[in-house]
């Protein structure tokens, strides 16, 4: 069984959907909008990584990158899965409330080879490969991890769009 960090069960899959970004104030997660966040700042880090370190905060803009690809290399939970989103969009835009105090369905969607989804896959591979060149010289093992992982998501992306 897995679990979201409100501590809510997903009985129908063994995932650890722990971490990541919640989107826009409310209690859904969402692959493309967080996997996009990740990128960006991730870039950023790679331009400006002199200035970052020279204003002290190289090592806060890469434990929000951290952040986001920890959850993202959970979310890839195979050569041919990908999670995407927790939580359901309706319902969630409607609840206004502590994480802990949610009662709204806290479903997963995930994709895979008979549920491709191409964008969010894409920029879920960007994500990984852009913060492997944030981590390259502080921290190789986890850049070559993410780097492993971007390989992974993109043939799964090639293979579910040209079949």
């Amino acid at each position: 069984m897995g679990f979201d960090e409100c501590g809510s069960p997903f009985d129908h899959l063994q995932a650890d959907l722990t971490g990541g970004y919640y989107d826009a104030g409310y209690n859904g997660k969402f692959g493309l909008p967080m996997a996009f966040t990740a990128t960006m700042l991730a870039w950023g880090v790679v331009e400006f990584w002199q200035e970052l370190s020279w204003a002290g905060e190289r090592s806060h803009a890469e434990e929000a990158i951290r952040w986001a690809t920890d959850y993202r290399l959970k979310a890839v939970a195979g050569p041919t899965e990908l999670w995407v989103q927790v939580g359901d969009g309706d319902s969630d835009h409607n609840c206004w409330e502590r994480r802990e105090d949610m009662d709204t369905s806290r479903k997963a969607s995930k994709v895979d080879k008979d549920h491709p989804a191409s964008e969010v896959a894409a920029e879920t591979a960007a994500a990984l490969a852009a913060a492997s060149e944030v981590f390259k010289h502080s921290d190789r093992q986890y850049s070559e991890k993410l780097n492993e992982k971007a390989i992974w998501v993109t043939c799964f992306l090639i293979a579910s769009v040209c079949t």
